[in-house]
């Protein structure tokens, strides 16, 4: 489970780059490679990870559903996902 510190830091990241994003895309379409370096560096979607909602595990992350794979699969088990049931022929 990623700590506290950890999810919070992604959190300032996705903030910073939604904040910068309209800046940087007209930096980059006017070619002032220059001024763009100066932008800060967690201000780049390269800089964000994906993770879990629940634990904040950074691998095994299902984008469509925005958690891991083991938190998918508890969740899925006790039927708290719509839709989605254990598979059985």
């Amino acid at each position: 489970m990623a700590t506290e510190a950890l999810k919070a830091k992604e959190l300032k990241r996705l903030k910073l780059f939604q904040k910068y994003e309209p800046i940087r895309q007209q930096l980059k379409k006017e070619g002032k490679w220059e001024e763009l370096q100066k932008l800060p560096r967690n201000s780049s979607i390269t800089r964000l990870r994906n993770r879990c909602a629940i634990t904040g595990r950074p691998r095994g992350y299902m984008r469509f559903f925005g958690i891991s794979r083991i938190n998918f699969r508890e969740l899925a088990e006790a039927g708290l996902i719509p839709g989605i049931k254990k598979a059985s022929w």
